[in-house]
């Protein structure tokens, strides 16, 4: 941790997903191999998609395969995704009990991913996120998408909560971006493909090698 000092607690936790609550890299890199080996993308470097992770999938996808293609590939990606998401999925240590306290604490709380609205619900509800943050908002379930403010002020919505106090727990640039473009604070943790010092350079408030660090940062 870079930061000693102790964190406010927040009064809403807007969560991320990927790189943060759970680690689903194999799955997500094996499902864009497959689709762009078989679309004659040739064979993708796995750390050039692990460092795009975050953003939309199209914005991964474009990296490899030809904008004309790209409508085909997302499509043939949710198709292949969903047959082996479940496999080698890792809990990320200190989230389930993170996620506990804070609903013991009653801060209201709510997943938000660029990752597709329905395989996320499902994952929520696997890793047994559900119990506590019944509300999770994925891609395709509005017009908006990380990093825009519009999104983040319509998941505020669905919770009742205020932008004052709130804050969103992430572990890259773009939840960085995501979080100072509608005016919050942003706590990161490096489980996802970016270092403490690298979050930190991008701007966030804080950065932790853990969510058991963060979770004992807020003192809860």
């Amino acid at each position: 941790m870079h930061n000693a000092q102790q964190l406010p607690l927040p009064k809403a936790i807007l969560w991320d997903m990927d790189g943060t609550l759970i680690d689903q890299t194999a799955a997500i890199i094996r499902a864009y191999c497959d689709v762009i080996q078989a679309m004659g993308g040739g064979t993708p470097d796995a750390d050039v998609i692990r460092r795009s992770l975050g953003g939309p999938m199209a914005s991964t996808m474009a990296l490899f395969i030809d904008e004309a293609q790209l409508d085909e590939a997302s499509k043939r990606f949710r198709q292949r995704f969903p047959e082996i998401m479940f496999d080698g999925l890792i809990i990320l240590a200190g989230g389930l009990d993170l996620i506990e306290s804070a609903d013991k604490a009653r801060i209201p709380q709510v997943i938000f991913t660029n990752k597709h609205g329905d395989t996320a619900r499902k994952v929520s509800k696997y890793c047994g996120f559900e119990k506590y943050i019944p509300t999770c908002i994925g891609n395709t379930d509005t017009d908006w998408h990380k990093p825009q403010a519009e999104l983040t002020r319509y998941v505020l919505d669905q919770i009742e909560a205020s932008a004052e106090g709130a804050c969103i727990i992430g572990d890259s640039p773009t939840d960085i971006e995501t979080a100072h473009t509608a005016d919050l604070p942003c706590y990161c943790i490096a489980t996802g493909a970016h270092s403490i010092e690298e979050l930190l350079a991008a701007g966030a408030e804080a950065a932790f090698s853990s969510l058991v660090d963060l979770k004992a940062a807020f003192a809860l």
